[in-house]
């Protein structure tokens, strides 16, 4: 099973202090930023583009094709802005990349800049991660003093500036165009689209932005060529990435793996369920997409075969439920999230959200009929499609996939008059917080 592994931004996580600009630079770090200077920043966007590299933030987006869309010769200033503020429940891919190796980040920020011919660049990053951002920080002056930012970056003419920023701490912000609004100083809101980013973005300029992960992966396509990259994953799905491991599983963790793995071979890697349990349901990119069963463990775990099931990759934070967890109240605890995290905009998401948390709490109780259940889903078709931003349409995603798959579980909760399953011993939550 080892072969399926194909270690490329995790591969010098275990190197001595591999933090550090010497460890980084010793397993050939920053080789391939001299030799995209030498280069012109159309043929690396083209580079990129040959590649197949797409978003690893959620939405698969082809990164190529969106530094393209940045107009030139506009006489305006061009901005990068990577989008560090990792904040869906079951994610953890960016942070562990950031503490571990943040100068393939740094050196993937200053190869995307020169590429769409920005001279600032703009690292976001969830504030409450602390030693996130003093890594960062860090990593950019050790950058800075080694000539690979600031003026005439080598000689090759290229002025950048980086700065890192530290969020405020909101969901919100993890969506492109909030984040810009709280770069600039706002209450981080959605905008209204159009202007998109790439015509009227950071400071009503061009910009670019992309996950930490998309921004990581570009220095490894510069230095060996996008038919490297494409020789993993599948045919529209290119290249390695980071899926997280997390809950009942024996060796939780990251797996870096081609797209297109199953979830069936990463359970192997990771040791399988715990012992003397099985597979009941699982979120396939975080809780904003729908939950999935036991029954889709060969789906390639790519954007297309995902898809196919009716689920999202999105962020590939594979969270692993066994049967002693109750679905309603795992369902419950995500909504309760995501109404605390509404930035209280659109109706549908800051009214809708409440009513979906009042409404899964009677269920979760035992209160109601079975009809509630009719009323639940038509709350969320009320939400689905008209919230300003996905915040909304993610709300309802586990609540809709756990009634197609569970809702058996939903009628007994009704049948017994409350929960059939002990919370004290049965929740994801309170089980692997007590581990």
């Amino acid at each position: 099973m080892a072969d399926l592994l194909t270690p490329v931004l995790s591969a010098n996580w275990d190197a001595e202090r591999a933090w550090t600009l010497d460890s980084y630079e010793q397993s050939g770090g920053y080789a391939a930023l001299k030799k995209a200077l030498t280069q012109q920043p159309d043929s690396l966007i083209e580079l990129v583009k040959d590649s197949g590299l797409r978003g690893r933030g959620g939405a698969g987006f082809p990164t190529g094709m969106k530094w393209g869309f940045i107009p030139q010769g506009d006489g305006k200033p061009h901005y990068l802005v990577v989008n560090a503020d990792e904040s869906e429940p079951g994610t953890c891919k960016d942070i562990p990349l950031m503490m571990a190796t943040p100068h393939t980040l740094v050196e993937g920020v200053i190869i995307s800049s020169f590429a769409i011919r920005a001279s600032h660049a703009f690292i976001y990053v969830r504030g409450e991660v602390l030693h996130v951002v003093r890594r960062l920080q860090r990593a950019v002056q050790e950058a800075y003093l080694a000539g690979h930012i600031g003026k005439d970056i080598h000689g090759s003419g290229y002025d950048l500036e980086v700065v890192v920023h530290a969020g405020a701490g909101a969901y919100i912000c993890g969506e492109e165009t909030a984040l810009l609004d709280s770069l600039e100083g706002r209450r981080g809101q959605p905008r209204l689209r159009p202007p998109f980013p790439a015509v009227a973005g950071l400071y009503a300029c061009p910009t670019v932005i992309n996950n930490v992960e998309s921004i990581a992966s570009v220095p490894c396509i510069v230095d060996k060529g996008a038919e490297w990259f494409g020789s993993m994953g599948t045919e529209k799905s290119r290249g390695m990435t980071l899926y997280s491991l997390s809950g009942h599983v024996k060796r939780p963790g990251q797996y870096e793996a081609p797209l297109g793995i199953t979830l069936r071979e990463l359970l192997a890697l990771a040791g399988g369920v715990r012992d003397g349990h099985e597979l009941k349901f699982w979120t396939p990119g975080g809780s904003s997409t729908p939950l999935l069963t036991d029954e889709h463990l060969d789906v390639p775990l790519d954007y297309e075969g995902v898809a196919a099931v009716k689920s999202m990759l999105g962020t590939k934070a594979l969270q692993i439920f066994d049967e002693t967890t109750c679905v309603v109240r795992a369902v419950l605890r995500w909504t309760e999230f995501y109404k605390h995290e509404s930035c209280g905009k659109c109706t549908p998401c800051r009214e809708g959200t409440w009513w979906l948390v009042q409404m899964l709490e009677r269920l979760e109780q035992g209160d109601g009929s079975e009809q509630d259940l009719e009323l639940l889903l038509d709350q969320c078709d009320n939400i689905l499609g008209r919230s300003f931003c996905a915040l909304g349409d993610g709300a309802t995603s586990p609540i809709t996939s756990s009634i197609e798959y569970f809702r058996d579980e939903y009628v007994r909760h009704l049948t017994e008059r409350g929960c059939p399953f002990d919370p004290h011993k049965t929740t994801l939550f309170e089980t692997v917080g007590a581990q």
